[in-house]
């Protein structure tokens, strides 16, 4: 099995790998994947969302149902709908983007690819992310996929991850750098 093979560890890697399984056979995995992307999209776009994932407060059955319902008019495949009503009734939705995550480095793993992390302060066309993904599969020697995320508060440039290594051309970091070389001057 497939989630006896994942390098994520504990009880996300193994409700990923468990997701990944089933989606194997189903021959569905693309589709989940995309489901995933669009959910965690979702996730980091709305504070709401954000919350009903992570309070402690809402009970379970409000939970269950609220998600359900996003899920459903999202259009989200029956197997995702599954999966996350299952996360949801475990108790377990506040792990739920670790979840996702380590469903796509699964998915990344089995298939030969490295995962790129692009966070970037807007939303990158798809042209800017084919980009991306062919400089970093000059660097990496093997095929890549990008996982894009939007922070404004990076004010502009990208941070990319793939694995340990990480390129840091954010402007926030940049003026951060600038800061404490200016503090030792004086």
């Amino acid at each position: 099995m497939s989630s006896k093979i994942t390098g994520a560890a504990g009880l996300v890697g193994r409700y990923a790998g468990s997701l990944y399984d089933l989606a194997e056979a189903d021959k569905i995995l693309d589709q989940v994947s995309e489901d995933l992307r669009d959910l965690a999209a979702m996730i980091h776009g709305s504070d709401d969302l954000t919350r009903l994932i992570r309070s402690p407060a809402i009970g379970r059955a409000d939970q269950s149902r609220a998600m359900a319902a996003v899920l459903e008019e999202a259009g989200m495949s029956d197997l995702t709908r599954r999966f996350v009503g299952v996360v949801a009734a475990n108790r377990r939705l506040f792990q739920l983007t670790g979840m996702i995550g380590a469903y796509h480095a699964l998915l990344a793993e089995r298939r030969g690819e490295a995962t790129a992390e692009v966070v970037s302060a807007r939303e990158l066309t798809k042209t800017q992310l084919k980009a991306i993904g062919d400089a970093v599969r000059k660097v990496v020697g093997t095929r890549v996929s990008v996982d894009a995320r939007v922070d404004s508060g990076l004010l502009g440039g990208l941070i990319v991850k793939v694995g340990s290594r990480m390129v840091d051309s954010s402007l926030s970091t940049k003026l951060q750098r600038l800061r404490l070389a200016m503090k030792g001057i004086g």
